[in-house]
Order: C-alpha cells, then structure tokens, then sequence
C-alpha cells in the first residue's frame, strides 16, 4: 500500500466532510457564493497578489469557522439533544465567531474592491 495510502485516506475523510457540510449546511452554500462572486470579482478587477493572499485568507476564515461551527452543532446535538443553556451558549457563541468572520470578510472586500471599482466609474 505504501505510505501514501494514509495520507489519500485523510484526503478522502476531508473531501467527504466538505460535501457532506455543503449538503447539509445552508449558510456554507451562502459562505460559497459570496466566495466564488468575490473570486471572479477579484479576477475582473485584477487584483495583484497581496491583495489576492488576503482574499483568498478571508475567504478561507469564514469557510473554515463555518466548518468548525457545524462540527460543534453537532457533537452539541449529540451530547445534549434537549436544549440545555451550557449547549445553547456553545452553539451561540460558535455561530458568533462565524458572523464576525463573515462581517470581517466584508470589511475586506470593500477595502479590496471599492478603490478599484470608484476608479472605474
């Protein structure tokens, strides 16, 4: 099998959590949007390539929060199916992180495109 096999394995528990997630989890679809519409924002406006690391950063934040706060939903509802205030307040504050990281992304993007974009008007 050699040593690569573990590390597919890893790769495919990954790709399957992202599809799964996708699936399942309608803010991730909206965080994917925004995303892809920021991506080829960033492609007409021709970013250079700072700009493009931040992007590209911010982007992965909030996708990457968005992930960690399904995970902690999650192992919550498992734990604790009834409503409990320990539960609720980890699942609160989890969804908190997700809405800063998303205000942040778009603080970013109207520092990155609005210069761009007032340049062209």
């Amino acid at each position: 099998m050699g040593i690569g096999h573990p590390v597919r394995k890893s790769f495919g528990y990954a790709f399957e959590g992202i599809k799964t997630a996708f699936k399942n989890e309608p803010n991730l679809k909206i965080h994917s949007f925004f995303a892809i519409a920021a991506l080829f924002l960033g492609f007409i406006l021709k970013l250079d390539k700072i700009e493009w690391l931040i992007l590209t950063f911010t982007i992965f934040w909030v996708i990457s929060l968005e992930l960690l706060n399904t995970v902690l939903e999650a192992l919550t509802n498992l734990v604790s199916p009834e409503i409990k205030p320990y539960a609720k307040t980890a699942k609160d504050v989890s969804a908190a992180s997700v809405l800063l990281a998303a205000i942040l992304s778009i603080i970013t993007g109207i520092v990155l495109f609005l210069p761009k974009i007032i340049l062209l008007l």
